[in-house]
């Protein structure tokens, strides 16, 4: 999780406009990020990972907010999923993507559906991630998604060996 300030500067955007995609203008505005307006000021991994791609769609093709708040409503209700732009799915089968879409996709790092890592910089060959598990969130050279290294970590936890039995006593 993320302040709105902590995430805005890691996205390079104003924090007021990341307040905006988060909680909308009431009355006026719906979010964009979130379903409702919640009075929260912390950014969720996914709503961090979400805005990455909104901020491409509006900083290189100026795309108006109520047609990406119409988009990524119809994908909600398709994917049944609530920040649907932070799941795999909506680009699994995806021929050709628009170039902001193709771009935010790879910058993510995958695990599975989820986001695992995102790439803060905008050259391709950049080794900065950004891991809500590694260093707080905050960028590293190679911050991989923790993977089990060894037979006997746990699924749930790569990093934590599973308790062995000895044989000699």
């Amino acid at each position: 999780m993320y302040s709105e300030g902590a995430a805005a500067d890691l996205l390079g955007v104003a924090p007021s406009t990341l307040h905006w995609w988060l909680e909308g203008r009431v009355p006026r505005y719906r979010p964009v990020i979130r379903i409702e307006p919640t009075g929260s000021r912390v950014v969720t991994w996914a709503e961090f990972v979400e805005a990455g791609l909104l901020r491409s769609y509006r900083r290189y093709h100026d795309v108006p907010l109520r047609e990406l708040r119409d988009f990524i409503d119809r994908l909600r209700d398709e994917f049944q999923v609530p920040c649907p732009l932070a799941d795999r799915r909506p680009y699994n089968g995806q021929e050709v993507l628009t170039a902001p879409g193709e771009e935010f996709f790879e910058r993510v790092g995958w695990l599975g559906d989820t986001p695992a890592t995102w790439r803060p910089h905008d050259d391709p060959a950049s080794l900065v991630r950004i891991n809500p598990l590694v260093r707080f969130g905050r960028p590293a050279v190679g911050a991989s998604p923790p993977r089990p290294s060894r037979e006997n970590s746990t699924p749930e936890h790569p990093w934590k060996k599973s308790p062995r039995t000895s044989a000699s006593t």
